[in-house]
């Protein structure tokens, strides 16, 4: 059977793999990523590097520093904060990015970091934007940054790929960012949820690399890790431009007009026969500038709709990531030209990146979005992160051309956020209302969606010297899907530092259920549904389970970043639907009369043959091979690097 591309390109970058094994969905492998990025989180990466004991950086090269979250932040406390990450850089030969420089993301594209069929990571979730070029980008949490750092490795579980088939080509006006938020709109019950999402057909090559960059980008919203594009002529020409701008600098090692001339004579590509859990076909045809929102990403619009109701607009944002590019830019500025917006509006503005600030003022463009009354703010994240300047006041509406309109995220939790694409945020800009950049249509594709019949196939591993080859306890029923980490662990005693693993213990569960407690036992195996562990990304959640006695959780899936915290902590997480679902359907009755925890009879856990026992039937689950194994062995992702390091 042939390999994703994401498999194939997980495959390139593990180490320690037993002989002869073939990298397939579900396994949890030890990678060495090609770069790591960090911005302002760095600050924190840094202790837990220290941590670490690693005397020196493994491999200077590939991590990549940039500031770009706070920049608008002039305090001496953040400066001071800005001044270590730099020292810190110089002091171990890492590339550095100051503050105005661009965004994290914008920069590692732009500067020749990312290429593709590499494994690029980050610690900022729309890594995926990496995926535009043909590289696997995939985000990672801090403790994983600072393993990499120390000694050049981290792990990764290889997720399901959902194959999306592109069909036609976007009519004038219709931008990347009104398919993504058409796709997250007709496809948002976990369709790509924890998926690779790999586009493929014909529609791909009529898409202009700053579309693809921001489609990557906001997979992230539609709750994939990876967004992957194929490499074609409009990558090589990207590439090539990028090659060209780096080569004037004196820049001739990093990405260079032979690599890409590589790239076009093997380029990436996933084999014949791959194994895809579900097809998607949009015709790009029948996509239309949408709207998304308020206050959620999953709740999209045809702008041609939702105009005639006139929603005032308070403040319009035309930046980040996902669309601050140059292209973004004039999509606006052909809106704004020789006009005037709304006198109660407040527009701002700020370019993905230094560089294509000043390609804007070059051209004119810039000065046209400042002489229509926009306010100009620094290359960087600001009010897309809720930080700096022209952050929602109470009672206010904003309407974005950023990837994010959590309830305030973007300032206060008594606004309302909606998202676009650059035109129509510059229309509603103008208009002082939710408006359409001119005579749009207002039609949508029809939902095509193919369940492909992939499941998880149970797999043999190798079980290390004092791992435990079987787990075997009560069953603990949570009959819930997106139990959030605030269930798990509130908020309350997140940031107490002063609790013991006894007292955070005796805090598990209780915001989900109070009679957790009373009936949890030491040994337990909880087993509950879909994205487990959604929302913030607090270690707690997964680290008071542990210390409450729980032997390992097996859902029907997790969210990533808690399944990375589990297993940094030394948790045992498995995925296992077909058990999730057989356990809840015979406990139905109990869930459907209110029961929130349900204890139930025995399940055996066969590690070495990736299946779990219940009632006399053999479930698959996720494959727990060496590379989990040794962290769980090991103590965590800190304790397996500083024996990896000999430390």
């Amino acid at each position: 059977m042939g390999q994703t591309v994401t498999e194939k390109i997980v495959q390139a970058h593990a180490v320690d793999l037993p002989p002869g094994h073939e990298v397939r969905a579900g396994d949890m492998v030890t990678v060495r990523p090609h770069h790591v990025m960090t911005h302002d989180n760095t600050g924190a990466v840094i202790p837990k590097f220290r941590t670490i004991g690693a005397p020196r950086v493994a491999d200077p090269s590939q991590p990549v520093f940039a500031l770009d979250h706070n920049v608008q932040d002039r305090s001496e406390a953040n400066l001071a904060k800005y001044r270590k990450i730099e020292a810190f850089a110089g002091e171990h030969g890492i590339v550095f990015h100051p503050a105005g420089a661009g965004i994290g993301h914008q920069l590692m594209i732009e500067r020749g970091f990312v290429h593709p069929g590499r494994l690029e990571v980050a610690s900022d979730s729309h890594s995926n934007m990496y995926g535009a070029v043909s590289a696997l980008g995939t985000p990672v949490v801090r403790t994983d940054a600072a393993a990499i750092w120390a000694a050049g490795t981290t792990w990764w579980q290889v997720p399901r790929t959902v194959r999306v088939v592109l069909e036609g080509a976007l009519r004038p006006g219709v931008t990347g960012k009104d398919v993504i938020l058409t796709l997250i709109g007709l496809y948002a019950s976990g369709e790509a949820l924890n998926a690779a999402v790999e586009f493929h057909g014909p529609g791909v090559a009529t898409l202009s690399m700053a579309d693809r960059m921001t489609i990557a980008n906001m997979t992230t919203e539609w709750g994939a890790l990876v967004g992957w594009f194929p490499f074609d002529a409009v990558t090589a020409a990207y590439l090539r431009e990028r090659a060209a701008v780096l080569a004037a600098e004196g820049i001739t090692d990093r990405l260079t007009e032979a690599m890409v001339a590589g790239w076009e004579a093997d380029p990436p590509a996933p084999d014949p026969g791959a194994a895809y859990a579900a097809e998607i076909v949009l015709d790009l045809d029948s996509v239309s500038p949408h709207v998304t929102g308020p206050d959620t990403v999953t709740v999209t619009r045809p702008v041609a709709s939702i105009a005639p109701g006139e929603i005032r607009v308070d403040r319009a944002y035309l930046l980040s990531c996902v669309n601050g590019r140059l292209e973004d830019l004039r999509q606006a500025a052909e809106v704004l030209g020789g006009h005037r917006i709304a006198e109660h509006v407040h527009l701002y503005v700020a370019a993905a990146s230094a560089e294509i600030e000043a390609r804007a003022r070059e051209e004119g463009t810039w000065q046209t979005l400042l002489d229509a009354g926009a306010t100009a703010l620094p290359p960087g994240c600001g009010a897309c992160i809720g930080l700096g300047e022209g952050l929602l006041e109470p009672g206010e509406v904003g309407i974005s051309a950023t990837n994010r309109n959590f309830k305030g995220r973007m300032g206060s939790r008594d606004a309302r956020a909606y998202l676009a694409s650059p035109a129509v945020v510059a229309a509603s800009a103008l208009a002082g209302h939710v408006a359409a950049p001119g005579d749009v249509p207002g039609d949508e594709p029809e939902r095509r969606f193919r369940d492909l019949g992939w499941r998880p196939e149970p797999r043999s591993v190798e079980i290390l010297e004092g791992f435990p080859a079987r787990f075997e306890g009560r069953l603990l029923l949570l009959p819930a899907d997106n139990l959030n980490t605030d269930g798990i662990y509130g908020k309350d005693v997140t940031y107490r530092d002063d609790l013991t693993p006894e007292e955070m213990a005796a805090h598990a569960m209780l915001n989900y259920d109070p009679a957790f407690q009373e009936i949890a036992r030491e040994g337990d195996i909880i087993v509950a549904g879909a994205n487990f562990g959604t929302g913030s990304s607090r270690e707690q959640a997964a680290t008071a389970l542990k210390y409450r006695g729980i032997q390992l959780v097996i859902a029907e899936s997790f969210s990533a970043t808690y399944l990375r915290n589990a297993f940094n902590n030394a948790f045992i997480c498995l995925e296992s639907p077909a058990l999730s679902r057989a356990v809840r359907a015979a406990y139905a009755g109990q869930a459907d009369a209110g029961a929130r925890t349900i204890a139930g009879d025995t399940l055996t856990v066969d590690i070495a043959r990736s299946v779990a026992l219940w009632r006399g039937q053999e479930y698959p689950v996720s494959p727990l091979g060496p590379a989990a194994q040794e962290l769980v062995l090991a103590g965590g992702l800190e304790a397996a690097t500083r024996r990896r390091l000999g430390l």
